[in-house]
């Protein structure tokens, strides 16, 4: 059983594609084991991407992910971190396959609708930086 972050990003809840995005998870198997909305300050965000605070679309991306609230989730399954990244389709709509999250919702590049971890160690910080322990309910 693998464990990945998940989050519907402010375009997203703004269009309300929070019930699609949900549907999607449980439709192809990954079991929802936390989720909750909250909106991110600045500083929050920043904490959260830290890893990319050295590139050029660092300050874009920490803005655009504290205007507005998003729904951070834990995702459960076989090789759910994959799972989830073939879902949600490449960073670059454009370049997403047909059938994709960002294929089909996104708008540009940054408002690409969803997040997902990329690996296992990512996962494992993404998830403790929005849920403890009590907040995740495994089966």
């Amino acid at each position: 059983m693998q464990k990945t972050l998940a989050i519907i990003k402010p375009d997203g809840v703004a269009r309300k594609l929070i019930g699609e995005v949900v549907k999607r998870i449980e439709k192809n198997g990954l079991r929802i084991s936390a989720m909750k909305m909250i909106r991110m300050n600045k500083s929050q965000a920043r904490g959260f991407y830290a890893v990319h605070r050295d590139k050029p679309f660092f300050d874009s991306l920490t803005g655009f992910m504290s205007s507005g609230p998003v729904v951070v989730m834990v995702l459960e399954g076989q090789d759910a971190i994959s799972r989830w990244r073939e879902m949600m389709g490449a960073t670059n709509y454009k370049e997403a396959a047909e059938g994709t999250i960002r294929r089909d919702f996104a708008t540009d590049i940054e408002k690409n609708v969803v997040h997902g971890s990329d690996a296992p160690e990512t996962a494992a910080f993404e998830i403790g930086y929005f849920f403890n322990a009590f907040e995740q309910v495994s089966v």
